[in-house]
């Protein structure tokens, strides 16, 4: 019921934020605030999608990145009691992957993989963090 809570309330929290975004918009709409926009709009709607899952089936989707997390995180500190030397192999290789994805990013022979570069940078990091989380949190 935490999640749901969390989610009630980032629900909530976005719309709020684009409603004062919508305002700006109005007056002077930048690249920025569009794009802010779009961001907002999409985790409200995944968040409406997860609540609807929970009352409609008694699950999460596992999508919102709020959940997502949730239940990576599970599946992390059960690998981690389980499978200590596994848990730090996927740490290393999530490590890594952060290296590889800010160097491709350097690169200019990359120019077209950008957009998907960055997205997999960002996954990554999230990732890296959430190891992290469990590393300090277990210490």
């Amino acid at each position: 019921m935490q999640l749901a809570t969390l989610l009630y309330n980032d629900r909530v929290a976005t719309w709020r934020q684009m409603k004062r975004l919508d305002e700006s918009l109005e007056r002077e709409p930048t690249e920025r605030d569009v794009l802010r926009m779009a961001e907002l709009r999409e985790r409200n709607l995944m968040a409406f999608a997860e609540l609807r899952e929970l009352n409609d089936r008694g699950r999460f989707l596992c999508r919102h990145p709020l959940a997502r997390h949730r239940s990576e995180r599970a599946r992390l500190e059960r690998l981690r009691r389980e499978d200590p030397a596994g848990f730090l192999r996927r740490y290393k290789n999530c490590a890594d992957s952060v290296r590889r994805y800010e160097g491709y990013l350097r690169r200019p022979d990359r120019a077209d993989r950008r957009d998907s570069d960055r997205q997999l940078l960002r996954k990554h990091r999230e990732r890296e963090t959430l190891f992290k989380s469990i590393i300090s949190s277990t210490d």
